[in-house]
């Protein structure tokens, strides 16, 4: 039987095509479709992608096995869910108008603390967070990252005082003013306590998680914030990102967590070009 070289020869005239034009066209959907990927990577929001992906694949193999009333039913569920996805997905929408309007969707904007200034600040949240889990004094501290939180920091009192645990610690003395609220940390400042967040709608959630953590995960499922969490019922310090809870931290744990919301990360090639060209304008 002779060998078929048509497919390759089709292979061949289809890469005699390709432009400059067209491979930078592939690289920046390249890079948005990863971009996507990074902010509902750890979130409910992939869940619902893979189960879009299935509906997909499902749909296909109905087709060409000719099921004809399942490939129908897909069709229309599919038709369904392009007007459901903007509610299901409103979180990470949002999410991402938030990052194109801030001019952060291809880049990763640093820290404006050096390392030694980001360290510094990490000891003074980490050794507050010990001494308000070991007295069980409820805390919440949203440590603000690439997303301004100037709609939720407004809610509280306007502080704006360097970071230190003793400073912290004062603003969380039980049966104060500021205590109740949360208080927002923008690099190695505290800009505002007493703040009111917005309580998760995730009704899957443990019933022993009282109204801080379901804050907590309301505000992460809004923003890119860190926010850690002490429970004044068990002294527990739990961190709340993108949608979740993760719980039981120690000073070690807890350094290493939040650490990279504070320290400058470097630029990668093309980011740090467009930076450039941004600060320029």
């Amino acid at each position: 039987m002779p060998i078929d070289f048509e497919f390759p020869a089709k292979v061949r005239d289809l890469v005699s095509t390709i432009g400059p034009l067209d491979i930078f066209d592939i690289l920046v959907v390249a890079a948005i479709l990863y971009k996507s990927y990074q902010m509902i990577q750890d979130t409910r929001a992939i869940t619902l992608v893979k189960g879009l992906f299935v509906i997909a694949a499902l749909t296909i193999i109905c087709g060409q096995l000719n099921l004809h009333v399942m490939t129908w039913i897909l069709q229309k569920s599919s038709d369904w869910l392009l007007i459901a996805l903007p509610i299901l997905f409103q979180p990470e929408l949002r999410r991402a108008l938030e990052h194109l309007g801030q001019g952060s969707f291809l880049t990763n904007s640093s820290s404006l603390l050096d390392k030694k200034t980001a360290d510094n600040v990490v000891d003074e949240i980490v050794k507050t967070a010990k001494k308000l889990s070991q007295t069980k004094t409820g805390a919440l501290m949203v440590i603000e990252r690439e997303m301004k939180l100037n709609d939720i920091s407004v809610t509280g009192i306007n502080i704006d005082g360097i970071i230190s645990s003793e400073f912290l610690l004062n603003v969380f003395i039980v049966n104060t003013p500021l205590h109740d609220g949360a208080a927002i940390i923008r690099g190695n400042r505290l800009i505002s306590a007493a703040c009111v967040l917005p309580l998760t709608e995730n009704h899957e959630l443990s019933t022993e998680l009282g109204t801080r953590h379901r804050a907590a995960i309301g505000l992460s499922e809004q923003c890119d914030a860190l926010i850690v969490v002490v429970s004044e019922e068990t002294g527990t310090i739990s961190v709340a990102e993108g949608g979740r809870l993760m719980r039981r931290f120690d000073e070690k744990t807890l350094a290493a967590k939040i650490r990279p919301a504070f320290v400058k990360k470097e630029e990668k090639f093309f980011g740090g070009l467009f930076s450039k060209w941004r600060a320029e304008k």
